[in-house]
């Protein structure tokens, strides 16, 4: 009897994640936006001259490889954090605060929508990279095996982060401002888009703090020949460390996520929520 609420939290998640992905697959500005994103990384891969210094590897494969893990950090620390604050705003969390199971279900259908975005996402960049701009794929199973944890790792560090950043975000038109000078900060500091060893050493610290240094490491680990590896700041993969870290991001975001999803739930009123609505309309960002 006791896992029956959990099974049930579990079967109401994965439906609703079904719907939403539905919704998505019939939203053309979505699907177009996601597109847009592997056309940028061809872009940036077609005009990477020259080999990595030290190495016989086209520089076009190590941007590809970031370019990909910044993919997955994109979706996970951009895009669900703007889904959950635009919902709160149209009183989707006011509604679950009613339901049993609402803000657990809720955010393994969220968690499912992204996963399947992001692993989508990945594979069509990989795949038109290896047949537009001869761009790098695993060379065997054990690469393909360390794709495949290095990006469930990486989406298990970003996606319950993400959901937590979305609960305390004030608004939509706030949101993506909040959000994107970070991010666009790692995406320069990580070695996704330079190589780190050119980077100052105060500012490779800091970013080896962070989760998209790790995945980027971890993905170039996977699709660039060992002899790449001489090119890392520390001259070798590292995947023990890339697992360790991703892991405590992933732990911290499980920390945070429900708890404080629960609590935007419990201070959702609809008074609040028509008082939003009303200062919306007021500034013109919805119709009076």
């Amino acid at each position: 009897m006791r896992g029956k609420p959990t099974t049930n939290v579990w079967r109401a998640g994965l439906q609703r994640g079904g719907i939403e992905l539905r919704h998505l697959l019939r939203n053309g500005k979505e699907m177009s936006g996601h597109l847009t994103n592997v056309v940028v990384g061809l872009l940036i891969a077609a005009y990477a001259g020259d080999n990595v210094p030290g190495t016989l590897t086209p520089m076009a494969h190590p941007v590809l490889a970031g370019f990909a893990a910044y993919l997955l950090f994109q979706i996970g620390l951009i895009n669900l954090p703007q889904m959950l604050v635009t919902e709160r705003e149209e009183g989707t969390l006011l509604r679950l605060r009613a339901t049993p199971g609402g803000i657990p279900a809720y955010l393994v259908a969220k968690c499912l929508l992204v996963v399947v975005v992001a692993v989508t996402t990945l594979a069509l960049l990989l795949a038109a990279a290896a047949l537009l701009v001869d761009g790098p794929l695993p060379h065997g199973p054990g690469d393909w095996l360390t794709l495949l944890w290095v990006t469930t790792f990486g989406l298990l560090a970003v996606v319950p982060l993400g959901a937590a950043i979305g609960a305390i975000l004030p608004n939509p038109r706030e949101a993506l401002a909040l959000i994107m000078l970070p991010t666009m900060g790692l995406l320069f500091t990580s070695g996704t888009v330079f190589p780190l060893t050119s980077l100052p050493v105060p500012v490779q610290h800091v970013a080896a703090v962070f989760p998209l240094k790790w995945m980027a490491q971890g993905l170039r680990s996977a699709l660039l020949p060992d002899t790449a590896r001489a090119a890392e700041a520390a001259g070798s993969w590292e995947l023990p460390m890339v697992a360790l870290v991703l892991a405590a991001w992933a732990a911290l975001g499980f920390l945070l996520a429900v708890p404080l999803l629960r609590r935007a739930a419990r201070r959702e009123s609809g008074s609040r929520l028509s008082a939003r609505h009303h200062k919306a309309a007021k500034s013109g960002a919805l119709p009076g």
